[in-house]
């Protein structure tokens, strides 16, 4: 960070030796790396984020769009600016589990929802998947959840590759809004 009086960079202690890199913050990265609003066990009544979430209101909750039997809603620590969640409001944890009305629902939802990101954001493609298990990488394992994450050509760049960060250029409650007016009608 360049101090605003000179070109000379601002000299911060405690953040390290001393070199030419520039810090990029991402403070909110920090409640995920600590396990915040992480569920205490698998029952819905532990703490589930996904069993929580219908309760609130769309712009507290970061919801996008509900249905009847699944919502979609922004990923609070998103790998990708626009990155959903489609989730059953039935606190279920394998994808056997749907019944035939929240798998056909989940689909649903799962191709409005590359529509309003496609309109709102023209994404050029998706990566679109459920990670089933913590030993498959769920990170809330107990409440089934399939990602939407909009991707972009170039949007690898040296960021995630070299420094194992991502930038997100929005605010989550005005993704929210961008998509929540981008959805498409049933």
């Amino acid at each position: 960070m360049l101090h605003p009086m000179t070109t000379q960079p601002e000299q911060q202690n405690g953040v390290g030796t001393q070199d030419s890199f520039q810090r990029l913050w991402t403070p909110h990265r920090m409640a995920y790396i600590q396990g915040e609003n992480k569920p205490t066990g698998p029952d819905a009544g532990d703490g589930c984020p996904f069993c929580g979430i219908p309760e609130m209101s769309d712009r507290d909750g970061l919801v996008v769009a509900r249905g009847k039997h699944v919502y979609a809603v922004l990923n609070l620590y998103p790998y990708n600016g626009g990155h959903l969640m489609v989730v059953p409001y039935r606190h279920v944890a394998d994808y056997t589990e749907l019944d035939a009305n929240e798998t056909v629902e989940l689909a649903d939802l799962t191709k409005r929802a590359m529509v309003a990101l496609r309109k709102a954001s023209g994404a050029h493609g998706f990566n679109i998947g459920m990670n089933q298990g913590s030993a498959a990488g769920a990170g809330i394992a107990a409440h089934l959840h399939q990602h939407i994450v909009p991707r972009w050509g170039g949007d690898t760049n040296f960021m995630p590759v070299v420094g194992h960060t991502k930038v997100l250029p929005q605010l989550l409650a005005d993704t929210r809004q961008m998509l929540a007016d981008a959805w498409p009608a049933e």
